[in-house]
């Protein structure tokens, strides 16, 4: 007699769900039309207030690097040499954390 035919060899697990961009990206689609039809439109008022928050994300840290720059630049004598890079260091900062909010909302 012969033996019995071993079973046919599994196939490899799928990646998990999170690491499927494609797959990532409609569920969060998914989970957004799903509350939009839950709450329904944002209100005028809610939209303007989420333009001024987004305008404030990214002044606030470049005000911040012009002030620190000044600063520095006052105490050393050195005109804008540090005002300047501060300023585009507060400026990127403020775009990317900007960025940032948008996605998670």
């Amino acid at each position: 007699m012969t033996p019995p035919p071993s079973p046919p060899a599994e196939p490899p697990p799928e990646p998990p769900f999170e690491e499927d961009p494609l797959a990532r990206a409609a569920g969060v689609r998914s989970e957004r039309h799903r509350r939009w039809r839950q709450e329904g439109e944002p209100s005028v008022g809610r939209r303007l207030a989420q333009i001024g928050v987004l305008g404030w994300i990214i002044v606030i840290p470049a005000l911040v690097g012009l002030f620190i720059g000044r600063l520095i630049d006052r105490a050393l004598g050195s005109g804008i040499f540090w005002t300047a890079p501060l300023l585009l260091a507060g400026l990127a900062l403020g775009c990317w954390s900007a960025w940032k909010w948008m996605k998670s909302a």
